[in-house]
């Protein structure tokens, strides 16, 4: 079981930055070929993704590339510059029809096909972040194709819905509400939310990456190393947790053998569907000891 608490965003552009990012905690880095990067430089960078995902400096840690919007001039170029065996997934931006999906997902397959890949081996991971996006969230979400996981970026969506981006984050609850019930639909894994961008506010970072991890989001998008250790924290089942989990698969274990489905610990009501929240708490915890 991989663990998707953390993904930092890194610009291709900038070797050095890729190649600490490389060696910092986060669970996966994000090579960007999009925001972060000025259009004079763009192609350029293509090859300079590829080279930092073929170092042996990246130390085995998934690494993806955001290419640019699917109906920008670069998009096309981007996908095929940088698919091989060395790239973990595809971040596709501003996703607003399940047709790019299905698109990306096509080329995908014949770029795994000519580089002798096992088909549906690339990752493809999109970012909902306009109102057609979340409007089509449903329909994006159940396309079939090779997505694990969404992810919501909430700096375009609230730019393209003219509204005000505030610390409390209230404006943008209905829209993550909407991405982690299209993908429970869907079948998919639970979504990775926006990223925070007042990199020096910690204790602002750490409320938005509980608000979100009690919404049902798995994880969260990083722009800035020091980010990591926080949302990692949160994300991360505490050892009260943990232990509290293993007290009840054992004292649920025993009474089921005993015909019962709900029993009572510590003052807590204990059937199934609790007992199922304590064995995802340990599975978590195992994969991220590595285990």
């Amino acid at each position: 079981m991989a663990v998707h608490r953390t993904y930092l965003f890194a610009p291709g552009n900038h070797p050095r930055r890729v190649e600490k990012a490389f060696q910092l905690a986060a669970d996966a880095v994000i090579l960007d070929l999009e925001d972060a990067v000025a259009v004079a430089e763009k192609e350029a960078t293509r090859a300079l993704v590829v080279d930092a995902l073929k170092s042996p400096n990246r130390g085995g840690k998934a690494g993806y590339v955001r290419v640019n919007a699917w109906d920008t001039d670069f998009c096309f170029r981007d996908i095929p510059a940088v698919v091989g065996p060395w790239l973990t997934g595809i971040v596709l931006p501003k996703v607003e029809d399940p047709a790019q999906l299905i698109a990306a997902d096509w080329m995908l397959s014949n770029l795994e096909r000519e580089q002798g890949m096992t088909r549906g081996s690339v990752d493809l991971l999109p970012i909902i972040e306009t109102g057609k996006g979340v409007a089509n969230l449903n329909a994006i979400a159940g396309a079939r194709t090779r997505v694990k996981r969404l992810s919501f970026g909430a700096g375009d969506y609230t730019k393209d819905m003219r509204m005000r981006w505030t610390l409390p984050e209230a404006e943008i609850d209905h829209a993550r509400a909407e991405v982690v019930l299209a993908s429970r639909n869907a079948g998919l894994e639970p979504p990775l939310d926006t990223v925070w961008i007042h990199i020096k506010d910690t204790e602002g970072l750490t409320r938005s990456a509980e608000r979100v991890r009690d919404m049902g989001f798995q994880g969260k998008l990083c722009i800035h190393p020091d980010q990591i250790g926080p949302v990692n924290a949160v994300f991360t089942p505490t050892e009260s947790e943990v232990a509290f989990a293993e007290k009840v698969v054992a004292a649920f274990d025993t009474a089921e053998k005993q015909g019962l489905a709900s029993i009572q610990l510590d003052g807590y009501f204990i059937d199934y569907p609790i007992v199922d929240q304590a064995r995802r708490t340990l599975d978590l915890w195992r994969a991220v000891q590595g285990g």
